[in-house]
Parts: structure tokens; C-alpha cells; sequence
């Protein structure tokens, strides 16, 4: 059996373009999800029929106990975790005087807690092969202020900070942990596609590039962190924007 891995929001966006990249390059993935079972399948579907092994699992990544069943059926089913692609998230635009309780709770709960919760569990599981990779998915809201982004900014620079940390304490055990600060964000596939022409050239005057990334140039950047050819990366934010950030 190859590699294993789970990549977290995987049912559509970012996430499913990184569960169908790592399924290309052998892994079977675990297709977590928190709503939407039929997109779920759909991606479970379209990784089959390109020739990979795939498995959906609804949770939800807020609440620990979830996790820590995901994560049983995982080694009860394979065995092994070799990878975790933290990228389930949201994002709650809403300026200081404006922001309510609720949204900053929701925020900090999947953004911040889910991350801790699945890296936690996958590593306790990779402390015992020995072996392993975390790739959280940050944004580069972490780098840069963006008026309304103030709670996710803040989560997602948490996000660059726990990912050094991590690094730092599993490093023994040969397990690598990165984040990818990107400019299309977890989640805003859809949104960014929606958007009115004269809008897209607004956001994108700033970017170098003149663009937004593709979420398959992110599951790109997923693969190689998760391949042996990043085998001494560790403990990164790789800024991932056209340049915005500069």
C-alpha cells in the first residue's frame, strides 16, 4: 500500500484540487468534509475514475472528538498517516466595530483549533512510523493588512506561527511541517469566480502577476512539500501570492 493521506476541507476548492493531485501521485486520501455530501463523492468519484483510491469522512474539525474519530477510522482502516493537508476553513469579513461574537468563535474554532486538533492527531500517529508531513494552508492575509481581515489575518498568522513550532517539536521524529501563504485563500475558490469583472481587476492591480493563483499551482506547491524532494524543508510559510506581498 502507498503513502496515506488526508487532506481536510477536501470536497471542493483548494482542498479537492490537492486530494486529487496527491491521489496522482499515488496516495490514497481520505476526503474529509463537513457539508455537502454529494460534493464529497464527487470528488471521491473523480479521483477514482483518474485511476486513484480515495474515501470520504464527514467531520467536523472544530470539535475534537470528531477528529480524534476520524482519525481512528484512518489507522483502523490503513494503518498509517504519511500526510495532513490542514485546509478546511473559513472566513468571516467583518471590520472591528462590526465584529460579532459569533463569527470571531467560528473563526477561531476551525481555523485555529481545527488545525491544532487534526496536527495533534496525525502526529501521534507519525510519531510511532517515524515519518510524516503536515502542510497547513495559510493565506497572505498573514503577511499583509487587509482592511475587514482582521480575525483572519489573526488566525492565519497563528496558522504560520503553530506551523514553526510544529516543526521545531516533531523535527526529531522526521516529521516536516510547512504552511502555504496563498493569495486565493481556502475557500474562496467559489467567491473569486463569481466576482464582477471591473472587481477582479480591483483586487488584482496590486498583484505583480497580474492574477490569482489556480488551485491546481496550490496542490502543486502541496505535492512537492509532501514529496522527498522537499525532504529538508521544514518549519516555512511559502508565500504562494504573484508577488502581492512584495
Amino acid at each position: 500500500m502507498g503513502k496515506i493521506a488526508v487532506v481536510t476541507g477536501a470536497s471542493k476548492g483548494i482542498g479537492r484540487a490537492c486530494a486529487l493531485r496527491l491521489a496522482k501521485d499515488g496516495m490514497t486520501v481520505v476526503v474529509n468534509y463537513s457539508h455537502s455530501d454529494e460534493e464529497a463523492a464527487k470528488a471521491v468519484e473523480e479521483i477514482k475514475a483518474a485511476g486513484g483510491d480515495a474515501v470520504a469522512y464527514k467531520a467536523d474539525v472544530s470539535d475534537l472528538n470528531q477528529v480524534k474519530e476520524m482519525f481512528k477510522f484512518v489507522s483502523d482502516t490503513y494503518g498509517r498517516v504519511d500526510v495532513l493537508v490542514n485546509n478546511a476553513g473559513i472566513v468571516r469579513d467583518e471590520y472591528l466595530l462590526m465584529l460579532t461574537q459569533e463569527n470571531l468563535d467560528k473563526c477561531l474554532d476551525l481555523n485555529i483549533k481545527g488545525y491544532f486538533y487534526c496536527a495533534q492527531q496525525a502526529a501521534l500517529k507519525m510519531f510511532s512510523q517515524k515519518s510524516g508531513v503536515i502542510v497547513n494552508m495559510s493565506s497572505v492575509s498573514s503577511k499583509m493588512a487587509l482592511a475587514g481581515q482582521s480575525v483572519y489575518s489573526a488566525t492565519k498568522g497563528a496558522v504560520n506561527s503553530m506551523t514553526q513550532t510544529m516543526a521545531k517539536e516533531l523535527a526529531r521524529k522526521k516529521i516536516r511541517v510547512n504552511a502555504i501563504s496563498v493569495f486565493t485563500n481556502p475557500g474562496h475558490t467559489e467567491m473569486v469566480d463569481q466576482l464582477p469583472e471591473d472587481k477582479k481587476k480591483e483586487y488584482l492591480k496590486d498583484v505583480p502577476l497580474g492574477r490569482f493563483a489556480d488551485v491546481d499551482e496550490v496542490a502543486g506547491l502541496v505535492s512537492f512539500l509532501c514529496s522527498d524532494d522537499a525532504s529538508y524543508i521544514t518549519g516555512q510559510a511559502i508565500v504562494l501570492d504573484g508577488g502581492l506581498s512584495l
